[in-house]
């Protein structure tokens, strides 16, 4: 473990990536504070966080909810930065959109004027999503921080899961608006599908979704004609680089490889045999979106590297829902 480097806040402390990020925190010297909604009768088992190596003396819980923005000003108090990851997501789409929007907004403004109030946070870094750059209705092959999903198209097209693409393309540019009026250092990471090994109880999502093939959950392939991905841990990663890097500004793509649904029947079914993996014939009938690759070129140049390959991420996540009891 490193030396000690003042304290930090995560949102969002019980998901996928944020348990991950605050591991590495932990490891790499931080302090940190991280906020779970309200649980009044303290039935949520936080034992994954509170056994991490270093929990014990330098990780503290707080409750806080994007429903209730002033809530977070406790979380933040005394950092130096703020990694923001709690989002509102309801994939089932049985809350509507506008509600989804303000709860992400609202939420989020809540801990910019909190860093601000705190008057000790030097950058703040925000966990967007490639949802905030795919959806532009552009016919393109490759896709850069310049690219914004436009949410009109969005609604238009009655796309799967729109109201979290258009809640976390809107709570990014109000981020950077933000940011630019009030002089606050906000950085923003648009990870793509993230796949590995994960700390939390429960499959996260997008595990889920790239390990559909093993599951048969043939009604999800439409979701995977192409396929970003990167590995949890260079995610992880990339959101310490980008506090720490002192030139790091605006936007920042995170995704190490790119992948059409048949490349990746070919992969899983070659190593993962004893699994009922499509054929390449019956997944060429499959409609869905076509999604473009996705540039990581900004995040290199600026110093970072990936660290792991496709093998990893899929045996990680294979061995995780193993040992968890889900594969």
């Amino acid at each position: 473990m490193e030396g000690e480097k003042g304290t930090v806040c995560v949102t969002g402390g019980t998901g996928f990536l944020a348990s991950w990020l605050i591991m590495r925190l932990l490891q790499h010297g931080y302090s940190v504070h991280t906020t779970i909604r309200t649980d009044p009768g303290h039935e949520r088992d936080l034992n994954f966080l509170t056994s991490l190596p270093g929990a014990s003396e330098k990780l503290s819980i707080f409750e806080a909810d994007l429903e209730d923005p002033e809530s977070f000003g406790e979380a933040v108090k005394g950092c130096t930065g703020v990694f923001h990851l709690a989002t509102p997501i309801d994939l089932e789409e049985k809350m509507p959109e506008e509600v989804i929007v303000k709860i992400a907004v609202d939420g989020m403004l809540g801990i910019l004027k909190a860093c601000l109030k705190a008057q000790t946070v030097k950058r703040v870094v925000y966990t967007s999503s490639d949802a905030a750059v795919l959806f532009n209705g552009k016919d393109v092959d490759l896709i850069d921080e310049t690219c914004w999903t436009d949410v009109d198209y969005v609604r238009a097209k009655k796309i799967r899961g729109a109201p979290y693409f258009i809640s976390k393309t809107l709570t990014e540019k109000t981020a950077l608006e933000f940011a630019e009026e009030h002089k606050l250092e906000v950085v923003t990471i648009i990870p793509t599908f993230v796949v590995g090994p994960f700390l939390c109880p429960k499959v996260p999502i997008s595990v889920r979704l790239s390990l559909a093939m093993l599951w048969g959950e043939k009604e999800q392939l439409a979701s995977l004609l192409n396929m970003s991905m990167v590995h949890a841990d260079d995610v992880a990663r990339a959101h310490i680089f980008l506090f720490e890097h002192p030139e790091a500004k605006g936007r920042y793509i995170c995704s190490s490889h790119f992948m059409t649904n048949q490349e990746l029947a070919k992969f899983l079914s070659a190593k993962y045999p004893e699994y009922p993996i499509p054929t390449d014939q019956s997944l060429k009938d499959i409609k869905g979106f076509k999604a473009a690759d996705l540039s990581s070129e900004k995040l290199l140049k600026s110093g970072f590297s990936y660290k792991y390959g496709l093998d990893e991420m899929f045996d990680e996540a294979v061995q995780c829902c193993k040992e968890k009891g889900y594969l």
